[in-house]
């Protein structure tokens, strides 16, 4: 169950152009920094085990505001300045 956002301070009301930011759920963060995809978002993200998962951030006033997970092969064409 998505929720628009409104006024999201990162990515701007219009969802900085990516079509508006939804919120999919919630996922907790154990001692060891892991976190588990709920499966119907996995299914619906059509993310299988041993795929590869980009992860993006955006900034804003010196802090990372924004995390964003892209299926790798969908990333490939566009790896500029990407550290590991």
């Amino acid at each position: 169950m998505g929720v628009k956002r409104k006024n999201n301070s990162c990515c701007g009301p219009d969802g900085g152009g990516m079509g508006g930011c939804r919120m999919e759920s919630l996922v907790g963060v154990d001692e060891r920094g892991q976190m588990v995809l709920p499966k119907d978002l996995r299914d619906k993200a059509g993310i299988r085990p041993g795929d590869k998962l980009a992860v993006v951030s955006w900034e804003k006033d010196g802090k990372v505001c924004c995390l964003t997970l892209i299926k790798a092969e969908d990333f490939a064409g566009n790896r500029k300045g990407v550290r590991s």
